[in-house]
């Protein structure tokens, strides 16, 4: 009876060590999430004027995927030295109209 209880305290206390090492886990990845939110953000302030940078968060709402790809490439255009200027919301324009396909209209013929 001594020995099942000990066991049981035993197997409880590996759980809890187990779920507090996760929790840890879990903090540490949210908090380096958040620092590369951050880094993002300050390269995008770099490399957008607040035009283009309003105009991203509006795509971000209606097309992740494409203001993700975008971010990115500015991103890596930033770090890599070879933006000069900041990107104005016309220049935005024109990349966007370049990355996304232009809608095909469909009609439909009757015989």
């Amino acid at each position: 009876m001594d020995e099942e209880l000990e066991d049981l305290k035993k197997k409880k206390l590996r759980e809890l060590q187990e779920q507090t090492a996760l929790e840890e886990n879990l903090e540490d990845r949210k908090q380096q999430e958040e620092e590369f939110e951050k880094q993002k953000k300050l390269l995008l302030i770099q490399a957008l004027t607040p035009k283009a940078r309003e105009r991203l968060g509006n795509i971000k709402i209606s097309r992740p995927q494409v203001a993700e790809h975008i971010e990115q490439q500015l991103i890596m255009l930033v770090q890599s030295g070879r933006l000069k200027n900041k990107i104005d919301d016309q220049q935005l324009r024109n990349l966007l109209k370049k990355m996304i396909p232009k809608k095909r209209d469909i009609k439909i013929r009757r015989k």
